[in-house]
């Protein structure tokens, strides 16, 4: 992923064009809520950054942050060797967590490829590992059940003709020196190379229920739609895939079909993100630490109740988590995120029905004193989630009225009520939390 630029990059893929929208092709608004229904139902899906930069072990920008050159980087493609790679094993914790979805790093800013790509021997194939790693990952989590999804960097720091921009290991400290470092790097050959692997993700593997296309920087020395042939490379997309939901990094902001959904990284958004003058569908992607990648001695990570929380705040404002988790370079999961994942499968095993399926609650339901709310519209049912547990009773201002039932989700107990002020619903809850992080009450309407 990146983190440089972010804040400008971020301004752009949330900016709301007052003028109405050009669009590249003729689907409606109803035609694509049908098409994304699955998503917006399942809202939890698990990334997954896996890739050379696991072996360094500090951060999947290493080349970038520091300045690596393609020779200096080739010991780690000589290394590589993920013998304790066993992808079902990795459907498995994703399931039982909860997650519907995964998304796989096919190939990140450094070029590498996890698939057995005709046009490159910068590949999985070639080295120790001796097959296509992402083919295993498809058949893997195709088997359990859970929708598939590729993440593909436009980025290449190790093709030759990838020229040399703002992002790039070799980028000068002069400006002026960019076109001397690019005299021999011919762009065009590059497009058509980028074209030709996505062509090969979307035809070798079977039905890709998402594509993630990782990024634009139209700065100065950056670039921008018109280099990565975005119109085009999104046609072909369609044309392959026509099912397929697509991401919002292409930099086609002016088209509304540019994108499928927009992509917030890395921080809470305050309200239902809005495009073209709509609520627009969003899926915001996270880390259990600081880093995508394996990063061996990095200790920012969450605790359960944060992962629970970015969960449940998520939904509540109509979006969706992709929970990133960065392999070793042997092919495991770190144990700091299988210990979280646990936690989040101890959760969800009981309490999912708040998460799939629901959304933003309707504006005439108030969101009570530390807890968060979502609702499903199907069922017509609210999720009180307890983020700060009240202990005793619980308000529910405005609720006189609407409530026919209410009972905590983990076992299905009942909650009493009665009429409090202001038109309000008292729940008399039991002193004792019980045994979950974050307990859920489901509050049957009338």
């Amino acid at each position: 992923m990146k983190k440089i630029f972010f804040t400008a990059m971020l301004s752009m893929l949330l900016a709301v064009p007052a003028a109405a929208q050009k669009k590249l092709g003729n689907e409606t608004d109803k035609q694509k809520s049908e098409r994304l229904a699955w998503w917006t139902h399942d809202r939890f899906g698990m990334f997954i950054h896996w890739g050379l930069y696991a072996l360094p072990a500090r951060h999947e920008w290493i080349r970038h942050n520091e300045r690596i050159s393609n020779e200096a980087y080739e010991k780690y493609f000589e290394q590589f060797n993920p013998d304790l790679y066993n992808p079902t094993e990795w459907a498995k914790k994703a399931k039982a967590a909860g997650m519907k979805y995964a998304v796989l790093t096919t190939k990140h800013h450094e070029g590498f490829c996890l698939f057995d790509s005709k046009y490159t021997d910068y590949k999985a194939t070639r080295t120790a590992a001796g097959r296509d790693l992402v083919k295993e990952f498809v058949d893997a989590f195709r088997a359990e059940g859970l929708k598939v999804g590729f993440y593909y960097s436009l980025i290449d720091w190790h093709h030759p003709d990838f020229t040399i921009d703002i992002q790039h290991p070799l980028r000068p400290k002069d400006t002026a020196q960019y076109a001397a470092l690019n005299k021999d790097r011919d762009f065009k050959v590059y497009q058509k190379y980028l074209q030709n692997q996505v062509q090969e993700l979307l035809t070798n593997y079977g039905k890709i229920d998402v594509l993630w296309l990782d990024f634009s920087y139209p700065q100065t020395h950056g670039k921008s739609h018109e280099d990565w042939k975005s119109e085009e490379l999104l046609a072909m997309v369609r044309k392959l895939q026509p099912g397929i939901i697509v991401n919002d990094r292409l930099n086609l902001e002016e088209y509304e079909d540019g994108q499928d959904f927009t992509t917030p990284e890395q921080y809470k958004v305050e309200k239902w993100p809005e495009k073209y003058g709509k609520k627009f569908a969003w899926e915001t992607c996270q880390t259990f630490s600081g880093s995508w990648g394996y990063y061996r001695d990095e200790h920012t990570w969450k605790d359960t109740k944060q992962l629970l929380v970015l969960l449940i705040e998520t939904v509540s404002k109509g979006g969706n988590l992709l929970l990133n988790v960065g392999p070793t370079a042997r092919g495991d999961f770190d144990y700091r995120a299988d210990n979280s994942l646990e936690h989040i499968s101890e959760w969800m095993g009981h309490n999912s029905r708040s998460i799939y399926g629901c959304t933003q609650a309707p504006d005439e339901f108030q969101t009570p004193a530390s807890s968060l709310l979502t609702y499903n519209p199907d069922t017509k049912r609210l999720y009180v989630h307890l983020v700060d547990y009240p202990m005793g009773q619980l308000v529910l201002p405005g609720y006189k009225d609407k409530v026919k039932y209410a009972q905590f989700l983990h076992d299905g107990s009942e909650i009493r009520f009665d009429d409090g002020e202001a038109n309000g619903v008292n729940l008399r809850l039991p002193v004792n939390k019980p045994n979950y992080e974050i307990p859920v009450i489901e509050i049957i309407l009338k």
